[in-house]
């Protein structure tokens, strides 16, 4: 889980203002189809070109650093005093318009456990953190499966699908929505809900307060009637927080959960159904699930770039002079391909003689990563929700080429537009779920 997709309030400063103050003509513009078809080719190019650490440029000619070295994005992730998410620090504000297309990504300051750095932050990780540990993992497993189960019967008997609408992009919200505690009806309306918000698309703002609603109502109705639910043992913290801390919290929650592990799901089946080393997955090789998806997590990571770290000081990085205020992004999907460690990580796996590494930086490291809950509830989620899908549809394979295969048109998210599957139609469950 990582940055939520989600619409945020006004910048803090500004509003068009002034003129953005770019790197110049060496920086690499931070879009186009080089990150969306083959970004580890663009990444090699720049490596070669500027080193571990790339000056960028944004959308609307806004500077920015994409750190793509490991031990570079080790450094800045590890220190979070010098570069800490204190989106606050950004020396770019006064020139942002309110507008502006990345800023759900980028965020602005708000009292969440996503966009608070320092004592701050560790607050909200000391009430959510616990509340998603006390999670069960049998019970998000069954979740899992019924929900999943109930996906498939709606496709099963008409022998095609596409798995990225009609199954991996739903499955991992409904499950969210039931552990924070919502009746499954409302579940299927905030995965809607997530849906027009990842879209980014005129409905968007709408969809981000329609999603604050279902939150703070669930607020309300668990303050009321306690019950077994992450929302329900935040509540019970000791340390009170505010409705809206609470209810953005369970935003971040789920929302960081939702596109992330709807793409581990779906990149790691394209991977079992294009890659001869993981065709016995389909055959119910269970290994070989867990294998695709942490070869996913090292080559084809659901988050490429995230935003971000800004400079507390100036500073010197990977032979760069980085300015007070300067916006770091985290390229996890380019520092998991530095030559450098990859080296490494087969030397070890060699040594080892096991077959897997998860040194990756898929979930981010060091204080504001992905909280280890929150991995080990969006990995249930992956591997049970393809299992079950395997398990379903036996004979499950790709109804058009690979190449035709479409990739998100996002440099910061990896993911696929659509899958086509064809299969032999089968039965449905019958389970009364």
């Amino acid at each position: 889980m990582t940055n939520p997709s989600s619409a945020t309030p006004a910048p803090p400063a500004g509003g068009g203002g002034g003129c953005p103050m770019g790197h110049g003509k060496g920086a690499v513009p931070l879009s186009g189809p080089g990150f969306h078809t083959e970004p580890q080719v663009l990444y090699r190019s720049v490596r070669r070109d500027h080193g571990p650490v790339v000056p960028v440029e944004l959308p609307g000619g806004f500077p920015a650093w994409l750190v793509i070295g490991y031990r570079e994005l080790h450094q800045v992730t590890s220190d979070g005093e010098l570069y800490p998410r204190d989106v606050s620090l950004w020396n770019q504000w006064e020139n942002i318009p309110a507008d502006w297309p990345l800023l759900p990504m980028v965020g602005t300051p708000m009292p969440s456990i996503y966009f608070t750095a320092g004592a701050e932050h560790r607050r909200h990780v000391q009430m959510v953190v616990p509340a998603l540990e006390e999670a069960d993992p049998f019970e998000i497993r069954q979740h899992c499966e019924q929900l999943a189960d109930r996906l498939i019967d709606a496709v099963c008997s008409r022998g095609t699908a596409d798995l990225v609408a009609e199954f991996a992009e739903p499955l991992p919200v409904l499950v969210l929505a039931r552990l924070v505690g919502f009746p499954d009806d409302e579940g299927a309306d905030i995965a809607q809900v997530l849906k027009d918000l990842a879209d980014g698309g005129p409905g968007a703002q709408k969809a981000h307060l329609r999603f604050g609603e279902h939150m703070h109502r669930l607020v309300a109705a668990k303050r009321a009637h306690p019950g077994d639910d992450v929302t329900s043992r935040m509540l019970a913290h000791p340390e009170p927080f505010t409705d809206e801390e609470y209810a953005l919290d369970l935003m971040a929650i789920t929302a960081a959960g939702h596109l992330t592990t709807a793409d581990w799901i779906s990149n790691s089946t394209r991977l079992m159904l294009t890659e001869d080393q993981f065709a016995d997955a389909l055959s119910g090789g269970r290994h070989s699930v867990a294998e695709a998806m942490n070869e996913v997590l090292w080559e084809d990571g659901p988050t490429q770039i995230l935003a971000g770290r800004w400079a507390s000081r100036d500073a010197r990085l990977g032979g760069q002079n980085i300015a007070r205020g300067d916006m770091l992004l985290l390229g996890l999907g380019a520092a998991n391909a530095d030559p450098h460690i990859r080296q490494q990580v087969t030397d070890q796996v060699v040594r080892s003689g096991q077959g897997g590494n998860s040194a990756h930086m898929a979930f981010s490291h060091g204080e504001y990563r992905c909280p280890f809950p929150a991995q080990e509830i969006a990995e249930i989620i992956a591997r049970t929700g393809i299992e079950v899908l395997l398990d379903r549809l036996p004979d499950l394979e790709l109804a058009v080429p690979a190449t035709e295969l479409v990739r998100r048109p996002s440099a910061f998210l990896r993911g696929m537009t659509a899958l086509p599957v064809r299969f032999t139609p089968v039965r449905t469950t019958g389970d009364a779920l």
